[in-house]
C-alpha cells in the first residue's frame, strides 16, 4: 500500500512539475507585449520577484541534505529560477522609471543575500535533516504564501478600475491549478510545509479567477471604447503635422 501511495505521489509530482512549468511560463505573452511596446506599462514586477525568492528557498528545501527524496521539488524550482531571472531582466531593461529599476536591483540583492545566509546557518548550526526540514520548511511556507499573495496589489487595481487588462488570465489559472496539484502531492504522505501554503494558494488563485470572470466583459467594453479614441488621436496628430509642414504664404 505504501509503495502504491509513493507511486501515485510521484505521478502527481510529475503532473505538478508540468503545471508549475506552465505557471512559470504563463507570463510569456505579457513579456512579449513588454518587448514589443518597449515599456512595462502598468505591469508590476512584484509577482516575478516573489516567485524568484520562492523558487530559491524551495530548491534549498529539496536538497538531499535538507529534505531527502524531494528531487521533483528541486527540478521544477531550479527551472523556475532560470525563467524568473529572464523575465526580471526583461522587466528591468524596459522599465522607464529609474526608481523602479533601483527597487528591483535592491530586492534581487536582498533575496540573494537572504538565501545565502539561510543556507550557511542551516548547514552549520543544524546537523540533522529533521531540523533542517523544519527550519527551511517554515521559511518556504512564508515565501510560498507571499508568492501566491503577490497579485493582491493587482487584484486591488482590478476592483478599483473594473478592468482585468493587467491581470493575465493564464497566470491566474496556472497558479490555481499549480496550488491544487501540489496540495494533493503534499497529502501523500503529509508534508505540511508544502500542503499549507499551496492550500492557501488555491484560495488566492480562485479569487483571481472569480475577479476575472466578474470584470472580463467590462474590460472588453473599455478596450473597445478606447480604440476609436486612439484612432481619432492619430488622425488629429497627422492633420496637425501636415499643417505644420505646409509652407507659409
Amino acid at each position: 500500500m505504501a509503495s502504491a501511495q509513493l507511486t501515485i505521489r510521484k505521478i502527481v509530482g510529475i503532473i505538478g512539475n508540468a503545471i508549475a512549468l506552465c505557471l512559470f511560463l504563463s507570463p510569456t505573452p505579457t513579456f512579449r507585449r513588454i518587448v514589443k511596446k518597449k515599456s512595462v506599462e502598468e505591469y508590476s514586477p512584484i509577482p516575478y520577484l516573489a516567485t524568484l525568492i520562492n523558487c530559491l528557498v524551495w530548491v534549498l528545501y529539496g536538497l538531499p541534505m535538507v529534505h531527502p527524496d524531494s528531487t521533483l521539488v528541486v527540478t521544477i524550482n531550479g527551472a523556475g529560477i532560470l525563467i524568473e531571472v529572464v523575465f526580471i531582466t526583461i522587466f528591468f531593461v524596459f522599465s522607464g522609471r529609474p526608481k523602479q529599476r533601483l527597487v528591483i536591483a535592491a530586492v534581487l540583492a536582498g533575496e540573494t543575500l537572504f538565501v545565502a545566509i539561510l543556507a550557511v546557518l542551516v548547514f552549520t548550526l543544524q546537523h540533522t535533516t529533521r531540523e533542517r526540514t523544519m527550519s527551511v520548511g517554515i521559511v518556504c511556507c512564508v515565501f510560498n504564501v507571499m508568492m501566491y499573495a503577490s497579485p493582491l496589489s493587482v487584484m486591488k487595481m482590478v476592483i478599483r478600475t473594473k478592468s482585468v487588462e493587467f491581470m493575465p488570465f493564464w497566470l491566474s489559472l496556472a497558479a490555481f491549478l499549480n496550488a491544487g496539484v501540489w496540495t494533493v502531492y503534499a497529502l501523500m504522505p503529509l508534508d505540511p510545509f508544502i500542503a499549507i501554503p499551496n492550500g492557501i494558494g488555491c484560495i488566492f488563485g480562485l479569487a483571481q479567477l472569480i475577479l476575472y470572470a466578474t470584470y472580463y466583459k467590462s474590460t472588453k467594453k473599455m478596450m473597445a471604447e478606447r480604440q476609436p479614441m486612439i484612432g481619432l488621436s492619430s488622425v488629429v496628430v497627422r492633420i496637425g503635422s501636415e499643417k505644420v509642414a505646409q509652407p507659409s504664404a
